[in-house]
């Protein structure tokens, strides 16, 4: 038996039993923590499935009800909400945190948070009637008078709009674009003057305020190609591109083209005259060069961005309706192919 086992007292014996402990107590650690990571795993998984649907208003109620979930916490929950579009449920939080008769809440907060979901969901009287009750119980809050401003533009109701600015005013906003925003409201959907009589009115506000040059001048070259260019302003060329862009070869002044090198370049690489050869504008140059070689199956289309929150649109604005920022507009040309569509006869 000395010649298969060794002796217990012979020192390769406990070195032996030193590993074969070291190997056990790996082994348990091992699989010990593959099991508790699989707990874990159960128990996050049951813990997340709890969100994976919203829970119901009954539900809520009894959870914003109790102590475990902190008031910061829920109106972070209803921001993020918000933030990705879910606005029916960040609205019922802000409902039933407004219905907790809790000291900590500041109930003028949670109904402008609510006010403001309302609006951006469209639900507009209702965000109107938030916004009047908030002013009902605290009439200098800047922020509220804002909101109830672009709430009135958006119903059209512009002379409510500017009954606002005037409380604006007195609490120090400068009010002076949106008062003038919404005098060109007002006259543009005026039904009892005439489109000429609407044209000359528009180009006295921008005479005056040198403002939101490319709402005046859009409806201008849309209905009064020739007033458009006997009021344009040199200075606005650039943020008035697109409109260029779009009017028809008998519709332009070649007069005042030739004045203006933005204008040359814009019009050269539009095709229309040939006389610049180059263009500090990326796009404009490259069809330029285009143009010289007769090809012609590119076009320029345009994505507009707003100068303040840099956000960027498909379509043309006035109002960003983003940041609510007006006369922000940058018109961005973008070189694209341009398609024919060829239809075959049935026949």
């Amino acid at each position: 038996m000395n010649t298969i086992f060794i002796e217990f007292r012979d020192p390769l014996f406990g070195v032996i039993i030193f590993f074969v402990i070291v190997f056990v107590v790996a082994l348990f650690s091992y699989w010990w923590g593959r099991f508790k990571a699989q707990g874990d795993y159960r128990h996050l998984d049951k813990f997340l499935h709890k969100f994976r649907s919203p829970p119901s208003n009954t539900e809520l109620k009894k959870l914003i009800s109790s102590t475990a979930v902190s008031i910061d916490s829920w109106l972070l929950l209803a921001d993020s909400y918000f933030k990705h579009g879910e606005y029916s449920k960040s609205i019922e939080i802000y409902h039933e945190l407004l219905e907790q008769d809790k000291s900590s809440i500041d109930k003028k907060d949670i109904m402008f948070l609510l006010g403001k979901t309302y609006f951006k969901a469209g639900f507009l009287e209702r965000s109107k009637s938030i916004f009047l009750e908030i002013l009902k119980l605290s009439p200098r809050t800047p922020q509220a008078l804002r909101y109830l401003l672009l709430v009135y533009e958006y119903l059209k109701d512009y002379q409510e709009a500017l009954s606002v600015l005037e409380p604006l005013e007195i609490l120090g906003q400068n009010i002076l674009k949106d008062k003038t925003y919404l005098n060109c409201l007002l006259i543009l959907n005026d039904f009892s003057l005439s489109s000429l009589q609407k044209a000359e009115k528009l180009i006295l506000i921008y005479k005056k305020h040198q403002e939101l040059a490319y709402l005046i001048f859009e409806y201008l070259f849309n209905f009064f190609p020739k007033l458009a260019w006997q009021n344009l302003d040199y200075l606005q060329c650039e943020k008035l591109s697109d409109l260029f862009w779009k009017l028809q070869k008998n519709t332009i002044n070649l007069d005042i083209i030739v004045q203006n090198t933005y204008l040359r370049e814009l019009f050269s690489a539009k095709g229309y005259i040939s006389l610049e050869r180059n263009s500090q504008v990326f796009e404009f140059d490259i069809l330029i060069h285009l143009h010289k070689n007769s090809y012609n199956k590119a076009k320029i289309n345009f994505e507009y961005m707003c100068e303040n929150c840099k956000q960027i649109f498909p379509f043309a604005f006035h109002r960003c309706s983003n940041c609510h920022e007006l006369n922000t507009i940058i018109a961005q040309p973008i070189i694209s192919k341009e398609h024919h569509e060829a239809f075959d006869s049935f026949l």
